[in-house]
């Protein structure tokens, strides 16, 4: 766990606690656990001086000033509504704790954007063929974009939202991937890999994961850039109760001529000189509740869009999320070079 710097045993002084106080600076909350772990209490600079105001000394053990009232976020169960009001009424630094009162994790408003109960699965198992020769000995997600990889760009972007529990779908070149991001436990994250032992299309691998950590699922290519705002995308997720919901990105098309307006025996009616035609492409990136992942078949080649067909065939409610913001594929020579450029004036 990262942030442990904000724990302390309650068998702790008061002057323990302001050393560690004027060490954590901008983020001066303690959270005090007994001697299994469990949280009892917090602790601010403000509980310190009412206490010497009260005639406790520094020597006294913290359990003298502690607030056994205190704001916490329980894993695994809890609104994202609830955590926004947290975050709005300026609580920045919140423990996460799990049903026996243990700190599982430490949220810094401070650091991070939000915290969303989301698996995230990205999907980085193809050849990226049309990058050769970049991707002969380097699989595409890997490919340097300035200072980072594009996945990591990915990963790092998901995990400001507060999103650390992780799949990542490999085949080629899969080894370097896993080498690369390990277990992800040193940045407080959860990897873990699924492995194709042939391609099962742009979603089929989903199918191997059987133990989620939560209900809704967040699906992303892996070679994608992107400054999306995923709470606002989850946001409107929830209050649409949608089944699935797709980034759509705006394509538009300029014709070079004017257009004729015609009814169906041919008479023209009208005609629009050189217009432009916007549609709605799809993003490569979902939010799908988990239970509709039991449509994707086992071992079998199975395509994002065969799911999408599947569900509206069904009569759920699949919807669309139009991005304001940034967002490139980096599949063709022409795209990478242009992320090249960008990543110096857009900010992941």
């Amino acid at each position: 766990m990262n942030n442990k710097k904000h724990i302390l045993p309650s068998s702790s002084t008061i002057k323990d606690a302001l050393v560690r106080l004027d060490i954590l600076s901008k983020d001066a909350i303690i959270f005090i656990v007994d001697s299994n772990e469990k949280l009892i209490g917090s602790l601010t600079d403000g509980d310190v001086r009412r206490g010497l105001l009260k005639d406790v000394v520094i020597d006294d053990c913290v359990l003298k000033i502690i607030q056994p009232e205190f704001k916490f976020i329980l894993k695994d169960n809890f609104d994202i509504r609830s955590i926004i009001k947290l975050r709005d009424d300026n609580y920045k630094v919140l423990p996460i704790i799990d049903s026996e009162g243990n700190i599982v994790e430490i949220v810094n408003f401070r650091l991070q954007k939000s915290y969303l109960p989301l698996d995230a699965i990205i999907m980085a198992g193809g050849r990226g063929t049309r990058l050769k020769p970049l991707t002969d000995n380097t699989p595409k997600p890997l490919l340097q974009v300035g200072e980072k990889t594009i996945m990591e760009h990915n990963v790092d972007r998901l995990s400001l939202f507060g999103i650390n529990d992780f799949w990542f779908s490999v085949n080629y070149l899969g080894e370097q991937i896993e080498d690369f991001f390990g277990t992800g436990n040193d940045k407080n994250r959860s990897i873990e890999y699924i492995w194709e032992d042939f391609p099962l299309g742009t979603i089929g691998a989903v199918s191997k994961i059987k133990n989620f950590k939560h209900d809704h699922i967040l699906i992303t290519n892996s070679d994608i850039l992107t400054n999306l705002d995923y709470e606002n995308f989850y946001l409107d997720f929830i209050e649409k109760e949608a089944d699935l919901s797709i980034i759509s990105i705006p394509y538009t098309i300029e014709i070079p001529y004017a257009v004729l307006e015609s009814s169906v025996d041919d008479i023209i009616n009208g005609f629009k000189e050189k217009p432009n035609y916007t549609y709605k492409s799809n993003g490569g990136i979902y939010l799908i509740k988990k239970c509709h992942l039991d449509l994707i078949p086992e071992n079998t080649f199975f395509n994002a869009t065969d799911l999408i067909e599947k569900l509206i065939a069904k009569n759920k409610k699949v919807i669309s999320y139009s991005l304001s913001g940034y967002w490139l594929d980096i599949g063709k020579h022409e795209d990478y070079k242009k992320a090249l450029k960008d990543v110096n004036n857009i900010s992941f």
